[in-house]
């Protein structure tokens, strides 16, 4: 049977669901210009981005991957959430949650993105929620969690010491912020002690994001709240890719509902119950707040 469309019909499984599950791919940042990580299978510099983001890759040339990643910082720090970005983020909050689905314990969303955007957004909807609080009456909850599974681009770790930061710098080291690295054909090299450095020890800093061989953040805490969802929507991303394709198999299996939200179609889309196919930024504020 093909997935339904029917806007009605999915608002009265969101009215029904007591446990929620949202899983963000880069579908959802489109229209805030970031770019697929792939940039659509293009090269960066004659280098597929896919041999740049492991911890080999980094160890033997950090050089290259530093500036990889600083061009995609600048992309980071230029972007802004999009309406989809807020139509979550208005479901993180339990007031919200409450007016479309009443029934909602829970509420996760987990995003593959890193760029910071959700968290953006889910910040901004709550302290707007907790402005409009402080002029009336009663304490605002706090927010459903979201999950930054695969890290931020502009967080920083210390190879040496472990030290993670947000840091919003840019270049974060004079070297990076050379004119001729960007208007370079090829990587230039940087030499090791003029890359970014600590601040609390001096240590090599490397992207605060989870590279092919690592292992994503929060999979205890997510797959503990995927295992209890009744409702999966999968948002901006392939429902054969993984981890998405995994955690909506999961709810499916367990009895609960898989609606996705994508641009076009994919291979899989036919085992959702719901496909609701265009702009993420257009579909999700109309479907889930009715805007």
């Amino acid at each position: 049977m093909s997935p339904s469309s029917s806007i009605e019909d999915f608002e009265r499984v969101l009215r029904k669901s007591e446990n929620i599950v949202v899983v963000a791919g880069a579908g959802l940042s489109a229209a805030s210009g970031i770019p697929t990580f792939r940039d659509a299978g293009g090269l960066w510099r004659g280098h597929d981005p896919a041999t740049l983001a492991t911890p080999s890759a980094f160890a033997a040339n950090p050089s290259l991957v530093w500036q990889f990643y600083h061009k995609r910082r600048g992309v980071a720090l230029a972007a802004q959430p999009n309406p989809g970005h807020f139509a979550l983020a208005m479901l993180c909050e339990p007031a919200h949650l409450r007016v479309v689905a009443p029934r909602a314990k829970s509420f996760t969303l987990v995003t593959q993105n890193v760029d910071g955007l959700s968290m953006r957004a889910r910040k901004d909807v709550h302290k707007r929620q907790v402005e409009r609080g402080s002029a009336g009456s009663g304490d605002v909850a706090s927010p459903h969690p979201l999950y930054e599974m695969h890290g931020r681009v502009l967080d920083t770790i210390c190879t040496a010491c472990g030290h993670r930061e947000h840091n919003g710098s840019s270049p974060l080291c004079p070297s990076l912020g050379d004119a001729s690295l960007e208007n370079a054909d090829n990587a230039q090299s940087i030499a090791l002690e003029d890359l970014p450095r600590c601040a609390q020890c001096g240590g090599l800093l490397r992207p605060g994001v989870v590279w092919f061989e690592e292992v994503p953040h929060h999979m205890d805490q997510i797959q503990e709240r995927v295992d209890a969802a009744d409702l999966c929507m999968v948002v901006g991303t392939s429902s054969t890719v993984q981890p998405a394709a995994g955690y909506a198999y999961d709810v499916g299996e367990n009895g609960g509902t898989v609606a996705v939200f994508n641009l076009q179609r994919s291979e899989g889309d036919e085992y959702a119950d719901f496909l609701f196919l265009g702009p993420c930024e257009d579909t999700l504020p109309r479907i889930l707040l009715n805007l």
